[in-house]
């Protein structure tokens, strides 16, 4: 199952609370006519505008619109509608419009947008210089890894949890049960497995974890990389 809304941008260890909370507020009826109402519109919205066309009580319409704005699903903006200005104007409308972000809940937790982002840079990059697009894929993949790494110092366990790899410890390893970009590995395995282990290991390089080594394990149910120990023998192949 994926949803996708607008949402403003967030820190990224808070997406996944926020994202659920975001789909449950427009679980209620009302409150999803009055986000869809909005959104339609292509100037902002005012409760007695919404509530007007919904046929709602000002009071209903101002209770649903807040709780959207309270879930960042949609922007408040402050307006006077009637054009005049200076004392005796009257204060400002409080108006409502989509937010201009936009979020996705997926279960289990995917991460398109981030391959999708590696494989038009790698492109781009390949047509402009002619180095083999795979190469540039995979140093791409290693380059993020390691920003990845950077972004507020958390562990690698921590870290695989945050991007959705659901981490399990196996002895002196680490088994990887979610693979985020499974429908694109699935489809072209090389090319997007490659990518997530040289990605893998640019996590490793950037939190500087040299206990530790990212290995191709395709597996039933599993991401194709698994990380092990660094005295671990050297697989015989790797991608």
């Amino acid at each position: 199952m994926v949803v996708s809304f607008t949402l403003v941008s967030v820190d990224p260890k808070e997406v996944p609370h926020l994202d659920v909370s975001a789909v449950a507020a427009l679980d209620e009826p009302t409150r999803r006519r009055l986000y869809d109402h909005v959104a339609r519109r292509p100037e902002p919205v005012s409760r007695d505008e919404a509530a007007a066309a919904l046929g709602l009580a000002r009071q209903t319409a101002a209770f649903h619109l807040d709780r959207l704005a309270d879930e960042s699903l949609l922007d408040v903006v402050y307006e006077r509608r009637s054009g005049r200005t200076g004392p005796g104007a009257g204060r400002p409308a409080k108006l409502y419009k989509r937010s201009g972000k936009q979020v996705s809940v997926s279960l289990p937790e995917r991460h398109y947008e981030l391959a999708g982002r590696l494989l038009a840079q790698a492109m781009e990059e390949s047509e402009a210089t002619g180095e083999p697009a795979r190469t540039v894929l995979y140093r791409k993949a290693h380059e993020l890894g390691a920003q990845l790494a950077g972004r507020g110092g958390a562990g690698v366990f921590d870290l695989l949890e945050q991007y959705g790899f659901e981490p399990r410890r196996d002895g002196g390893a680490i088994v990887l049960g979610n693979c985020p970009f499974h429908v694109l590995a699935r489809e072209h395995t090389q090319t997007v497995c490659g990518m997530n282990l040289h990605l893998l290991r640019g996590v490793l390089r950037g939190l500087g974890e040299d206990d530790l080594q990212a290995r191709p394990a395709p597996g039933p149910g599993l991401c194709c990389v698994r990380l092990e120990p660094a005295s671990s023998p050297p697989e015989a192949a790797s991608t």
